[in-house]
């Protein structure tokens, strides 16, 4: 079998065998298949795309490429939940909590930020104290204790996927969208869960912009999740704009718990009512989403999943006083108020752009090795729909690096729009994919 032919092959249209797509996994990973040919190999695929067996195969070959998580010693059905990015996307932060507090398992291994979307174990870290490595007997005895863990990817989980995306990265076909799936899934089935609920966001502030791609991108890691025999259902939401008000990682943490509280932002708390349900589903704690809807609500109003928050940062070492003393979280020594210049309506908020600001004060990486500044971010005052006069704030920054501060205003006085005319508020969930 020579790698020339295969990447012949995929040039002129044709779908892979098995046999063939293992061929160059294995001997990209083991190193005897060179970047320059792996290379051709994803712009052909980029453009000529992937068949349904083909991509089911691929994502298998990934997942057998390193280690997988064998959940078999946490009790129940295990439902992860996965994000694929966003400005201002907390959702997990508060999900867990509800989710575990009515019973279902949640043993979640997340990612830091990159980029203008942050990172889930970033924010978790702004909890003073907070542990994010556990070994697996920590992580299942947690689980089976408590509902919930969440920690650091670690180990060799799909090491293919690394060399890959960083590939990719180089050679632009990051945004082909059978790539994308298959990278997303591979981690999803490497980690164990039994079912899988995925929250594909499209927008300005998405890595996906086009409706019309996000959802050929959820229908195709839907139909992996079932080539796999995993339960995979998909919400295409809304990215056009921030989600809820807090961009950076302490400030995201605090809207979390006031969202536990039953003070969070409307759209925050109508996407994690309904992830919370779809996840309730798939374990078969209800029946219907309205029942998990309604389920989820009487967790929130009855403040058992704030307890769980609580009793989760207590069993990985977090200081939970910070759920009533915000002081206790890092902050910045900053703040300045971005205003509008007219009156008017919020017609759009280019998201993108919020995160680009929230990551030039810090509170996001460029590049890996990059130091986060915890206390750092945006709080965005003013969502599409609402009404502003002239001199009223849009946004206020917080920083500690005044050099930068600048920068960050001028982004998010371009990211707002204004218009005269009344605006209506956007859809936050646009359909579901199941299987």
């Amino acid at each position: 079998m020579r790698v020339y032919d295969i990447i012949s092959k995929k040039r002129d249209g044709f779908s892979l065998s098995q046999e063939e797509i293992q061929f160059l996994i294995e001997g990209y990973v083991k190193g005897s298949i060179p970047d320059y040919q792996i290379a051709a190999w994803l712009m052909a695929v980029f453009f000529q795309g992937m068949e349904e067996e083909e991509l089911i195969n691929l994502t298998r070959q990934m997942v057998l490429s390193g280690d997988t998580i064998d959940l078999s010693g946490i009790e129940g059905i295990k439902v992860d939940k996965h994000s694929t990015g966003g400005v201002g996307d907390k959702t997990t932060l508060i999900l867990g909590p509800i989710v575990a507090a009515g019973g279902v398992p949640v043993a979640k291994m997340s990612g830091r930020g990159l980029g203008h979307t942050g990172g889930t174990i970033d924010k978790l870290e702004a909890i003073p104290g907070f542990r994010v490595e556990l070994t697996k007997e920590q992580f299942v005895g947690q689980v089976n204790k408590i509902k919930l863990a969440v920690v650091s990817q670690s180990g060799n989980i799909v090491p293919a996927d690394k060399k890959l995306y960083a590939l990719r990265d180089v050679t632009a076909t990051v945004n082909s969208i059978p790539l994308i799936a298959s990278s997303v899934m591979s981690k999803k089935i490497a980690a164990g869960a039994d079912a899988i609920v995925l929250d594909v966001k499209t927008g300005s502030g998405a890595f996906i912009n086009e409706l019309a791609e996000a959802v050929q991108l959820a229908q195709l890691m839907v139909k992996i999740g079932k080539g796999f025999n995993r339960k995979t259902i998909a919400l295409i939401t809304n990215m056009d704009q921030p989600l809820g008000q807090a961009v950076g990682n302490a400030l995201e943490v605090k809207e979390a718990i006031l969202t536990l509280k039953g003070q969070g932002p409307d759209d925050l708390t109508g996407l994690c009512l309904e992830l919370a349900a779809h996840m309730f589903v798939l374990a078969q704690k209800v029946s219907s989403i309205e029942e998990g809807i309604s389920l989820a609500e009487e967790l929130l109003n009855t403040s058992k999943a704030l307890d769980k928050f609580r009793e989760f940062i207590h069993a990985q070492g977090g200081d939970i006083k910070v759920i009533d003393d915000f002081s206790l979280f890092p902050s910045s020594q900053y703040r300045v108020s971005v205003c509008s210049k007219e009156d008017g309506y919020v017609e759009s908020i280019a998201a993108q752009e919020i995160g680009k600001a929230a990551m030039v004060l810090g509170a996001g990486r460029s590049k890996k090795e990059d130091k986060i500044d915890l206390g750092a971010g945006i709080i965005v005052k003013k969502k599409i729909g609402d009404f502003v006069q002239k001199g009223e704030a849009l946004a206020e920054v917080h920083y500690n690096d005044q050099g930068k501060a600048q920068e960050a205003v001028t982004l998010i006085e371009k990211a707002y729009s204004i218009s005269s005319q009344k605006v209506s508020k956007p859809p936050l969930i646009y359909q579901t994919i199941a299987d």
